[in-house]
């Protein structure tokens, strides 16, 4: 009976053992903030008859993705709403100002992943959470992905790129630049290093 007992714990320990080393674990990676191979931009309509673009200089996040299960990728993301910058210092002000952003209220804009379907052709659609002057509504972006391997500097990285579109109202921005500027595309370009 002893023998029984322990022939059967050792095949329970193997076929532990088995499935834990056949497990695939997803790659995590890390926004690459230090070199900037990566940045968040916005475009919104100038009174319909222009294009004003910007970014945000300070944001970091991270994020897994695991090429055999690619519908379990899951990103985070952190933006420092004060980093804002329009190539222009007056209106970079008013944007951070109660007008707008309120950075002093609201220093921070976060996206967290819930769900991720990638089709075969490499585009995907990215739905989560995206809190922006303290409001958090689900978005959906718009996913392609850009390339993977190693670097020069013995690294291994991942690339995406993203679009969404958000209405001001939708985040308690009501400022009243016309009907044209309503809405704002978001632009996302991130490049993340394995760790």
């Amino acid at each position: 009976m002893k023998n029984i007992l322990q022939k059967t714990m050792l095949s329970v320990s193997l076929a532990g053992a088995l499935l834990a080393s056949s497990a695939v674990i997803a790659d995590d990676y890390v926004i690459d903030k230090q070199g900037m191979h990566a940045s968040i931009q916005f475009k919104i309509a100038h009174l319909g008859y222009s294009w004003l673009l910007g970014r945000f200089n300070d944001f970091d996040g991270k994020f897994s993705y695991d090429e055999k299960k690619p519908n379990e990728a899951k990103i985070e993301v952190n933006i420092n709403t004060k980093s804002i910058d329009s190539n222009h210092a007056e209106r970079d002000k008013h944007l951070r100002g109660d007008d707008f952003l309120e950075v002093a209220k609201f220093p921070q804009a976060t996206f967290v992943s819930t769900g991720y379907k990638e089709g075969a052709d490499g585009k995907a659609k990215l739905t989560g959470k995206f809190t922006l002057h303290g409001v958090t509504k689900e978005i959906v972006i718009d996913v392609t992905k850009i390339g993977a391997g190693k670097d020069p500097w013995g690294g291994y990285r991942r690339g995406f790129e993203g679009k969404t579109r958000i209405a001001l109202k939708d985040y308690g921005i009501t400022k009243n630049l016309g009907p044209a500027s309503a809405e704002l595309d978001l632009l996302l370009n991130i490049e993340g290093i394995k760790q």
